[in-house]
């Protein structure tokens, strides 16, 4: 959406959301230069913003203690590791794979994070370790992928185009590919 776009919409809506906000910020760190239009545009919003005519909705906010607890968890385990070890561990994957299988602890409150880290401390340390450990397992027993692991970024594109781009590097019949392939044959035939 372009910012002139955004712009009438916090106008006629007399509000703009974190999206449309996000989406604006985007706009202007990307862009080398901004049009004539563009500039107009943000400063009715900023016209808007002053007089109230326009609103910011809040963002709400929100925190999962079990990410804190689990990322504490693997840096500790994943600096003693590799102290004893010439193989560097990914604390991203260790981290990633222990939060898939425990629950979340979510807060919007300082009282809130205090009370899910003491109760997550008190009733999850013992299953926190467990996971860790176990993703520290399994990420030695891993064959060392090096360069041709390639991360999901939040800046170029969106998360399903490049989902899709490495599914397709893997699996060259993946969507598009050839017809009658052993993936799309396996999906007919199971549904």
């Amino acid at each position: 959406m372009s910012i002139e776009k955004i712009v009438e919409q916090a106008l006629r809506d007399g509000y703009l959301t974190p999206a449309m906000e996000a989406e604006v910020g985007r706009i202007c760190d990307t862009a080398s230069e901004l049009s004539i239009e563009e500039y107009m545009a943000l400063d009715r919003l900023m016209g808007a913003l002053l007089t109230g005519e326009v609103v910011v909705l809040p963002r709400k906010q929100f925190i999962n203690v079990m990410e804190e607890l689990v990322l504490t968890e693997a840096i500790t385990r994943v600096a003693e590791i590799e102290t004893t070890s010439d193989r560097a561990l990914d604390v991203g994957d260790i981290a990633a794979y222990a939060l898939h299988r425990l629950p979340p602890l979510y807060a919007t409150t300082e009282e809130g994070a205090n009370y899910q880290r003491a109760r997550a401390k008190e009733e999850l340390q013992s299953l926190i370790a467990k996971q860790v450990n176990e993703a520290i397992s399994r990420s030695q027993a891993a064959p060392d992928m090096g360069s041709e692991r390639v991360p999901i970024s939040k800046s170029g594109g969106d998360v399903l185009s490049q989902v899709s781009a490495l599914l397709q590097s893997s699996d060259p019949g993946f969507e598009g590919g050839d017809e009658g392939s052993p993936n799309e044959a396996s999906l007919t035939a199971s549904e």
